[in-house]
């Protein structure tokens, strides 16, 4: 009796809460943003967690304040607005040491790509001839379902086809559009063919 007591107090409790969240969210953040798996709107899900836990030190101390989703201060992310991903995978944005970098191009990140800590994606690089002088960006296109493994940087241009996965420390120089490979290596090249699956 006092388990479905506690049980009927707490399912308008929760939601509520969460409907405060929500509110607290679309004020602080683009709304776009706060949906998918980890944005539930009938349990205080882990989205709504990431929200409390950051939206004072991004949006009030300032700590990627700029970014219209929410992130921890362990991450650095230049140009927001250049960077396309599906809200299923924010999670990306929250490994320690990434930095992702959309300085004048796209970064495209595929649905179901799983990016590990220190990983670099990089738009823009530094002149050879000034270091203060940043190159004409150029775009990078991630394939849906590829593994960027541990401290990886993906250089401009670079398009990694779907099912590609990138080894640790990996520094990746060039296009492997096809897909369904692992490279790794400084530049990166590739190792392994992956088995595609049937048509």
């Amino acid at each position: 009796m006092l388990k479905k007591t506690i049980r009927a107090i707490r399912r308008p409790f929760v939601c509520v809460l969460v409907f405060l969240v929500y509110c607290l969210g679309c004020l602080c953040y683009d709304k776009k943003y706060l949906q998918g798996r980890y944005f539930s709107r009938t349990h205080f899900s882990t989205g709504w967690k990431w929200i409390l836990r950051y939206w004072f030190g991004q949006k009030v101390l300032g700590r990627n304040r700029h970014v219209p989703w929410p992130v921890p201060p362990h991450a650095q992310i230049a140009c927001p607005e250049n960077i396309c991903f599906d809200p299923d995978d924010i999670q990306n944005f929250f490994t320690v040491g990434s930095y992702f970098q959309g300085l004048d191009a796209t970064v495209a990140i595929g649905k179901g790509t799983m990016i590990a800590p220190g990983v670099g994606l990089i738009t823009s690089n530094h002149s050879l001839d000034d270091v203060e002088d940043h190159q004409a960006g150029k775009p990078i296109t991630i394939g849906e379902k590829s593994w960027i493994a541990m401290n990886a940087v993906i250089l401009p241009g670079v398009c990694l086809g779907p099912h590609t996965v990138v080894g640790a420390g990996a520094v990746v120089t060039k296009s492997f559009p096809e897909g369904y490979c692992v490279i790794v290596g400084n530049p990166a090249r590739k190792i392994k063919d992956l088995e595609r699956p049937e048509a």
